[in-house]
């Protein structure tokens, strides 16, 4: 309950007069808080009056109280405590938008209920003692001091928006924490020399760079040096609260600053970086140094080691937003931290990118899910008034860039960039706030770039007069020390930290000149030792099956409900199939196939974690991982119950987003190698949503930053008459980005086959990223089944050839993946054409090119080799797979020409009917004529 001094707002005058009311009959039924108030409550204490006790209502206008004038004197009272209350909850909800925030102080235009003219106060009134029970402190202050104090905490150097949160305890402790203090904080002296030394840190690097590397991109820090104490207060509060880990990500600006002066990144190597002297290391890798990431570990004040790690990021902004936070949530999860204490994100954003980028209200919308929260991030926003050359009025519609925030229960801090006072104050509150609440918490602080977007950039072509401001500012730091040298700091003080820095700096750039500037060889280090990237080529194969008594055992334990479980009838029928399944009297399926590789790898001690738009049920209602009590909705997960060794087993229905989720998982497994961790699509299609986390991370993380990922990507895939956008995944854009062993693509067309390259995923040693195309109608076809004994012995085969058709009988090989290859099956069973071997590539990346040379030996040569897929011609495999054959022949030796859809813009149809009549046209041309030349291959008739 609130003290009574502190009485919410929403605290209405009839709850107080029967609260009284209760005291009088028994003060034994009241709160002892209640109690002892109104113990201390007296007659015409603190301006109450009343014969027999306090009164909380104003007189009624007309009863009278046999004194006219005493009674016209309440009614006056009365309406002028009415207009004060409003006076000050006006401020606490639009006193930021008459803050002094803008570091060249443009002036805004400001709300004139902000102004006591608004309230037609008078002189006399300014001097009247007034209730201030709503506001920290005395009970009592009159009107000239309410509104200095107003004013002082919501008008100076911090605006502050909070009014939005519907939590009467939020607000009701920011609001004792901003107004007991006027919303500043004492600093001792050691404090003010701290910020100042990380101030001087800040100026002096990036004039360092600019005066040692001319005309370089720095993407300077320059005009926002308070990011630097910003984020030293920031980790050292952390520390202060526990936090052991912290996942920092940020852009362009100020990240070489931020990588050195609190990441402690070696400023030889940034200098190395910019003297580029070994380019023969980076052909074809490796990113710019302003893209880089780093860890490191800081010791604070307190003598706790915190380990700090700034995640790599592409010029794509904001899209590290997901994955930073992605990665924390493993961290937490690797050391069983539930409660989401011990470690923090900290994300650095621009005002554009976090006004204008999707990703962003997509992650911000993750914050407090159960799959996706971490107890809280720290967001920062450099607000440089300026996207590029884009100024706010032309880049966003609302007043603020942070508005999208104000969609979380979660306060936002605006806070004058060039007052580091102002700045540590709403550091302290917002890393109190996280901590207390475990919520997300934004600083949006007001800066200005000195050199436009970047130093090669001339940014008065298109603000010449706010880059005529920004010429007459002095740095932070300089206007910081101004203030110090009058309260007592000496200029020799500030001096030696000057001296001091750009000596160390120029020590730092000697050595990454020097010859013997060592280079320290890239390596996979603490989790990741052990485990590889490279050459597919060098991967030794992976034994994947299982003993049969251990799957009979896994099945049944899948299918094990427990007694008065009330599962679902339609259910109740599938897990007795199941159990049919474990006796070997049913083939597997397709969705007890995943469910035996999830259970398996989980009995193994390995972390499974499975998220996507209604994964749990399953798009297709195939997989049912949990189970709903039909009488009480109760849930229940066979998967957690398979065993006292087993890893944990977390599967979550995602939001509906595809990028930040997408995102989110990626950041998941670089910090779990050992699990398997799979992200689903709803329908393969939606993949394309997700495109800037596919093409910036997933496929070139490993070249450009050294990161390994073993995310598995679930799309289903398949051409069934559903129309453009729930056919494909897609699949020739994953081919284009395939280079250099850096993804695998499988489109698996068996259980068992789908069981082993899932398996595979975590047995082998060997990390990439894994995309498979998964079946939607083959979920429940009737061949799409597995032996039992498939399951046992073996591994994924890249490719299946065809047992039926001997090599020496066959007229064509056709070669396909996936769906199409079961209508090819039975195409050449309804024409009688044992002449027809059908063979599989199950792997279409890395090429398994050893594997379909082997499978293809026996065959004559020039028999014709047909490749058939579903997609239309500039889509799907087969420009891919032309691409692996030399003059038109496969391995020299087979022609190989393609039957497909025809080119097309869009994957698919929209009709159903159109759909069938272009399937059987191309089954059709599959068994038909064989083109005379391989150069037929590019007409429409055969592709």
């Amino acid at each position: 309950m609130a003290q009574p001094n502190q009485w919410p707002n929403t605290l209405s005058v009839d709850f107080l007069e029967s609260l009284y009311a209760d005291y009088l009959r028994d003060p034994a039924s009241l709160d002892p808080q209640w109690r002892q108030y109104f113990d201390q409550l007296i007659p015409d204490r603190n301006g109450f009056t009343g014969a027999t006790g306090p009164t909380f209502q104003p007189p009624p206008l007309f009863a009278g109280t046999g004194n006219g004038a005493a009674a016209q004197s309440d009614v006056e009272l009365a309406a002028l405590q009415d207009r004060v209350d409003q006076l000050i909850r006006n401020y606490r909800v639009r006193g930021h938008m008459m803050a002094q925030l803008d570091p060249l102080e443009r002036q805004r235009d400001h709300p004139p209920e902000l102004d006591l003219d608004y309230y037609s106060f008078t002189e006399k009134d300014l001097d009247r003692p007034l209730s201030t029970l709503f506001i920290p402190g005395e009970n009592i202050r009159t009107l000239r001091q309410i509104y200095k104090r107003m004013r002082n905490t919501y008008c100076r150097s911090i605006g502050v928006q909070f009014m939005h949160i519907s939590d009467v305890e939020i607000r009701e402790w920011l609001q004792r924490r901003m107004e007991g203090t006027e919303n500043r904080v004492d600093l001792a002296r050691e404090e003010q020399l701290r910020i100042l030394t990380r101030l001087t840190d800040a100026v002096i690097f990036e004039r360092f760079l600019h005066t040692k590397y001319v005309g370089a991109k720095t993407f300077s820090l320059e005009g926002a040096e308070s990011l630097v104490p910003l984020l030293d207060l920031a980790i050292e509060k952390a520390a202060d609260q526990g936090v052991a880990e912290i996942v920092l990500g940020m852009a362009h600006r100020g990240r070489l600053n931020v990588l050195a002066n609190v990441l402690g990144k070696s400023p030889r190597d940034i200098f190395r970086e910019f003297e580029d002297v070994d380019p023969s290391r980076y052909t074809g890798r490796g990113d710019v140094k302003y893209h880089l990431g780093y860890s490191n570990d800081w010791v604070a004040a307190n003598g706790r080691r915190l380990h700090l790690s700034l995640c790599f990021n592409p010029s794509h902004l904001e899209y590290i937003n997901p994955v930073a936070v992605g990665r924390m949530r493993a961290k937490q999860d690797r050391c069983y931290d539930r409660e989401h204490f011990r470690g923090m994100v900290v994300l650095i954003h621009g005002d554009a990118g976090f006004a204008g980028e999707g990703v962003v209200q997509e992650t911000l919308s993750m914050s407090e899910l159960p799959g996706y929260s971490v107890g809280g991030t720290l967001h920062v926003i450099v607000n440089n008034q300026i996207g590029f050359t884009t100024n706010p009025g032309e880049g966003r519609s609302t007043e603020y860039a942070t508005d999208v925030a104000r969609m979380l229960q979660s306060p936002i801090f605006h806070v004058n960039g060039e007052d580091p006072e102002a700045v540590a104050q709403v550091v302290r509150l917002a890393m109190d706030f996280r901590a207390r609440f475990q919520r997300d918490v934004v600083i949006d602080m007001y800066c200005y770039r000195k050199y436009g977007h970047n130093e090669g950039d001339e940014p008065s072509f298109t603000q010449p007069t706010l880059y005529s401001d920004v010429a007459k500012r002095k740095s932070v730091r300089d206007a910081y020390l101004e203030r110090l040298l009058r309260t007592g700091v000496s200029e020799d003080e500030a001096m030696l930290i000057e001296k001091q820095r750009t000596e160390m700096l120029e020590k730092e750039l000697s050595l990454a000149r020097s010859d013997d500037y060592v280079h320290t060889p890239e390596a996979y280090r603490g989790i990741w030792s052990g485990y590889q990237g490279g050459p597919f080529a060098e991967v030794e194969p992976a034994e994947t099956g299982l003993d049969e008594p251990r799957l009979n055992d896994l099945l049944k334990k899948l299918t094990d409900i427990p007694a008065g479980f009330n599962i679902h009838r339609k259910l109740r029928r599938y897990f007795d199939q199941r159990r049919e399944m474990a006796d070997g009297g049913k083939p597997i399926d397709w969705a007890t196939a995943e469910a035996m590789a999830i259970g398996s790898l989980s009995t193994e001690g390995h972390r499974i974690r499975m998220s996507g738009q209604d994964c749990i049920r399953g798009t297709f209602s195939h997989r049912h991982s949990t189970l709903y009590d039909q009488e009480t909705g109760q849930p229940f997960s066979p998967f957690q119950h398979l065993g006292e060794q087993q890893g944990p087993v977390e599967i979550y229905n995602s939001p509906l987003n595809e990028a930040a989720v997408l995102g989110f998982e990626y950041g998941y497994s670089l910090d779990c190698p050992e699990g398997l961790i799979v992200w689903e699509a709803q329908f393969g299609d939606f993949v394309n949503a997700a495109q800037v986390i596919i093409d910036q991370f997933i496929a070139s993380a490993e070249d450009k930053w050294h990161r390994l990922s073993g995310l598995v990507m679930l799309l289903p895939h398949g051409f069934e008459g559903q129309g453009p956008e729930h056919s494909s995944a897609r699949m020739e854009r994953f081919l284009t980005l395939a280079a250099e062993d850096n993804i695998q693509i499988a489109y698996p067309t068996t259980p068992a086959q789908y069981f082993h390259v899932l398996r595979r995923q975590l047995v082998s040693r060997w990390r990439k990223p894994l995309v498979v195309m998964t079946p939607k109608s083959l979920l429940r076809h009737p061949l799409v089944v597995s032996d039992l004994k498939a399951f046992t012995k073996g591994s994924f085969k890249l490719v299946i050839g065809d047992s039926d058709t001997p090599p020496a009988s066959a007229e064509r090989v056709l070669l396909c993946s996936g769906k199409i290859y079961y209508d090819l099956l039975k195409q050449r069973e309804e024409l009688g054409r044992e002449d027809v071997a059908i063979m599989r590539v199950e792997q279409l990346y890395p090429f398994p090119g050893d594997s379909l040379r082997e499978v293809l030996s026996g065959y004559h040569e020039g028999t014709p080799v047909i490749w058939v897929q579903e997609e239309p011609e500039n889509m799907g495999a087969w420009r891919y797979m032309k691409v692996k054959a030399v003059a038109d022949r496969l391995f020299g030796r087979f022609p190989l020409t393609g039957v497909a859809r025809p080119e097309s813009a869009s994957p698919a149809t929209g009709s159903a009917a159109s759909h069938r009549l272009e399937q059987a046209d191309l089954l059709e041309r599959a068994f038909g004529e064989i083109p005379a030349h391989p150069e037929l291959a590019n007409q429409p008739q055969s592709c």
